[in-house]
């Protein structure tokens, strides 16, 4: 599946990048969506807080993310829009290793 950065590069922005990680930053306004994208295993912070459907096949997800929330965001593949009232602010640090397989698809971040 695609790179967010070539896929959607109006939303996301490298803004570092080594042998080990990649950290991207992505901005949108209340309605913008994204097209299909692919994440590795990231962490994922928070800069503001926003209400975001993401969808993968017939699977969708609708999450409510606080400000300076960081998350782990298992390995996916996904499409998003901004479902609510505010911009919608986030950093990825997107780890170049992958880890172990998992057995069950995942759709967005892992917060407990």
């Amino acid at each position: 599946m695609a790179d967010p950065v070539e896929s959607n590069p109006s939303h996301y922005t490298v803004v570092f990048e080594n042998e080990r990680v990649r950290v991207l930053e992505y901005r949108d306004a209340p309605g913008d969506r994204t097209t299909p994208h692919s994440h590795p295993d990231t962490v994922m912070v928070t800069m503001s807080g926003f209400d975001r459907r993401l969808s993968v096949g017939d699977q969708v997800r609708e999450v409510s993310l606080e400000p300076g929330l960081a998350a782990w965001l298992p390995a996916q593949t996904h499409a998003g829009e901004n479902i609510g009232s505010t911009e919608t602010h986030v950093m990825f640090i997107e780890l170049k290793e992958p880890g172990p397989a998992s057995a069950e698809p995942t759709l967005g971040p892992q917060t407990d």
